[in-house]
């Protein structure tokens, strides 16, 4: 069963929440960052971005950006922008986008439960990636970053969080996306035991629905400390959603070139394992094994063939479809990780974002796919197997800097 823990977090005062909080470093690349907290010098980008605050020409992996968040973070302790609770607590976090909304818990996950195998993975990991937020969390001693966890619901946990949310929240404000962030905090002794005992009683395991960096580089900084690792180590920053509250969006493609062939050509390739139809606008899967396609300033419908993919819960996936039929046979794109040809979309962009691709010359083609469900996230990592890359995207996205884990007491350097 799984353990969680309540945590101090190091948070920023109501006030300036709304302008401290910041989009994940993983969605901004430094250019856009830079821009985005433009003026603002209590953005938190100035601590996960933090080559914002040195030349352009610096290299984003130095030693001195990794320093520079430190010093950054440490300013911003002393400068009290960011203080630490003084009682382990766990927070509710809410969501609001487009009048949906979705909450989560926000607690301390078991390193040991990731290492056991009790918090679920469906990606493979880059060692790059990984490298990068080991040395940010060992320079700065603070996981800044939360891992997106889903769980299966238990109506008890349900009915916990749902009450206490009558309760008047620390923060809630709408962001410069709309989205509404909305933070308890649960600070009742009471409360947090039967928290903590619900998760352990009915929660046989979670899963990495978004941070798989994140949770992989927080096992490996204790790994890589060892003896001297300090006791908040053995946690790393994590927001538990229950399944029916998240929402995942679509992960779409656009392909520089038809690997040669005429239109014509092309079209009478799908036919092979898929049956297509024209569509008289932009077309958006509503059911599985639908995919669209914009080819030519023309929307279509491909229809899998039932006989072109197998119930397996990797082969099932739409993308997984996409790829055995029609990326690799027609388009000769062998892997999608690694494949120049290839460029991946979230759904946040909306079918716009690849008419634009397309029609600018970019692209010669796009597919729009239906997301995947919860319930093959689910069976996907249950199987201990690995989705293909970019199946997911997940929105809303949780906000940096609200609440941050340091892995030891803020004055101590190490």
């Amino acid at each position: 069963m799984i353990t969680i823990s309540p945590f101090k977090a190091l948070r920023p005062a109501a006030e300036i929440a709304k302008q401290l909080a910041s989009r994940p470093y993983d969605v901004l690349n430094s250019k856009e960052a830079k821009v985005e907290a433009q003026g603002n010098n209590v953005s938190f980008l100035h601590i996960t971005k933090s080559e914002i605050d040195l030349p352009d020409t610096i290299d984003i992996h130095a030693a001195d950006v990794y320093e520079k968040a430190k010093e950054n973070l440490d300013a911003f302790i002393s400068r009290k922008i960011l203080f630490r609770e003084t009682k382990a607590c766990y927070y509710i976090y809410e969501l609001q986008m487009n009048g949906k909304s979705q909450t989560g818990l926000v607690c301390g996950s078991s390193v040991d439960d990731y290492e056991n195998g009790l918090i679920k993975k469906h990606e493979f990991t880059r060692p790059e990636k990984e490298q990068d937020r080991i040395a940010h969390i060992k320079t700065t001693g603070a996981q800044t970053g939360n891992v997106f966890l889903a769980y299966r619901n238990v109506a008890e946990l349900d009915a916990v969080i749902d009450k206490w949310k009558l309760r008047s929240p620390v923060y809630n404000f709408t962001a410069d996306d709309h989205i509404q962030h909305t933070i308890w905090i649960v600070n009742d002794d009471d409360t947090i035991e039967n928290i903590s005992k619900l998760f352990k009683e009915k929660v046989p395991c979670t899963y990495i629905a978004d941070g798989h960096h994140r949770a992989a580089s927080a096992a490996k900084v204790r790994a890589t400390l060892g003896s001297l690792a300090p006791e908040g180590a053995n946690i790393f920053l994590t927001t538990l959603f229950p399944a029916d509250q998240l929402y995942i969006m679509d992960y779409n493609r656009v392909v520089c070139d038809l690997n040669g062939l005429q239109q014509d050509e092309f079209l009478a390739a799908l036919k092979i394992d898929f049956s297509v139809k024209t569509a008289e606008k932009a077309f958006s899967p509503v059911k599985l094994h639908d995919i669209g396609m914009y080819l030519n300033n023309q929307w279509y419908c491909l229809t899998a063939h039932e006989n072109s993919y197998t119930e397996d819960p990797i082969a099932v996936l739409d993308i997984s479809i996409l790829q055995n039929n029609l990326l690799d046979p027609i388009l000769n794109i062998k892997d999608q990780r690694t494949d120049k040809r290839i460029d991946f979309i979230g759904g946040i962009r909306g079918l716009q974002e690849l008419e634009k691709r397309v029609n600018s010359g970019e692209m010669a083609v796009a597919f729009s796919l239906h997301p995947v469900t919860i319930q093959q996230l689910f069976a996907i990592a249950d199987s201990g197997q690995v989705m293909p890359p970019k199946s997911t995207w997940f929105e809303p996205k949780l906000r940096d800097g609200l609440l941050t884990h340091l892995i030891a007491a803020p004055e101590l350097d190490y």
